[in-house]
């Protein structure tokens, strides 16, 4: 437990409340000067707030009245990439618009303390919801483990949980795409193992080749990086014979390019390449890329209003997950 001796600030309003054995809301009661706290409730409370030389900051003091409404994201991410740190910004704007204050923390997905202690820290700040951010299972399971009682979003997973964009669905249109040009011979380069966006976006790769009678011409792993993805290429090139590659993020295949172009091979006419994410740069790459664009605000957008639905607010929140749009530029072509 928190020193009594602890800096002003460094417990929360939870602290309080375990401590004097009361809820979060009564404490929050007492802070605000309400009249229907039996006295001998008050008194464990100002006993626990004087021990614990808890200080409520004014953010708290508004949380304690209700003066803020707070909507936590959880960012699994680093938030450095281009969709996860778009995300979060669409979030943010969307909760705005609406009257409430997003509040971020960032967690190593593969840390369950470190989960633990971020997800406790927005429920400190009474976040209403949360909403996660390129969820990897492990930290979904402490996240469920930890806040039953508020809704919870995904913005990209598998399985039965509320999921904003269809990641897999996305990944089915991109490899139609390359096989509608005549490849059957196609390879793919993944992202990280553990996150769902990357798991979701290689299902949907196998999945349509499957549906098509066909299987990967190669599978290889990688992050989400440019470096990363140059070496994955070059592996592919030296191993696997392939027409063309869908890969999961816009970096990797930048990666891809720069090294089928060290090896002598022209995009696409030697080999067609697809992206995922449409960032900026991507119509700038040599050939311009191919890829699926993401639309954050919107996914921002019906992410909030999944948690205020789920609060039991009149709004009306659109049934099905958003699939990314394929946006054809010159790196794919019809097979030679």
């Amino acid at each position: 437990m928190p020193p009594s001796n602890s800096a002003p600030g460094a417990t929360s309003i939870r602290d309080v409340a375990r401590r004097a054995g009361v809820s979060h809301m009564t404490v929050s009661r007492v802070l605000n000067g309400a009249e229907n706290v039996r006295p001998a409730t008050r008194d464990q409370v100002l006993a626990a707030i004087a021990e614990l030389n808890f200080r409520p900051s004014h953010i708290a003091r508004a949380l304690a009245s209700g003066g803020i409404r707070t909507i936590g994201i959880l960012d699994t991410t680093g938030g450095l990439l281009y969709g996860p740190s778009n995300t979060i910004w669409a979030i943010e704007l969307a909760a705005r618009r609406v009257g409430y204050s997003a509040v971020v923390a960032g967690v190593e997905p593969s840390d369950r303390d470190s989960v633990r202690q971020a997800v406790e820290h927005l429920l400190d700040q009474d976040a209403s919801g949360l909403i996660v951010i390129g969820p990897s299972a492990r930290a979904r399971e402490v996240v469920d483990e930890l806040a039953p009682r508020v809704p919870i979003v995904t913005m990209h997973g598998t399985g039965d949980e509320s999921v904003i964009i269809a990641q897999a669905a996305a990944a089915r249109v991109a490899t139609r795409h390359l096989l509608d040009l005549g490849h059957t011979r196609i390879a793919h380069i993944a992202g990280p193992t553990h996150w769902y966006e990357a798991t979701s976006r290689r299902q949907g790769f196998t999945d349509e080749l499957a549906a098509a009678g066909l299987e990967p011409a190669a599978v290889e792993p990688s992050d989400w990086s440019p470096a990363s993805g140059y070496q994955a290429a070059t592996r592919l090139l030296e191993r696997s014979e392939f027409s063309a590659v869908f890969c999961a993020n816009d970096s990797i295949a930048l990666g891809f390019i720069h090294a089928a172009t060290d090896a002598g091979l022209d995009v696409p006419a030697d080999v067609s390449v697809v992206g995922f994410d449409d960032t900026p740069e991507s119509a700038h790459y040599r050939p311009p890329l191919t890829t699926l664009r993401q639309d954050f605000a919107e996914g921002g957008r019906r992410a909030v209003l999944s948690i205020l639905a789920a609060l039991g607010n009149d709004v009306s929140v659109p049934e099905s997950s958003l699939v990314p749009q394929l946006v054809v530029r010159a790196s794919t072509a019809a097979r030679a």
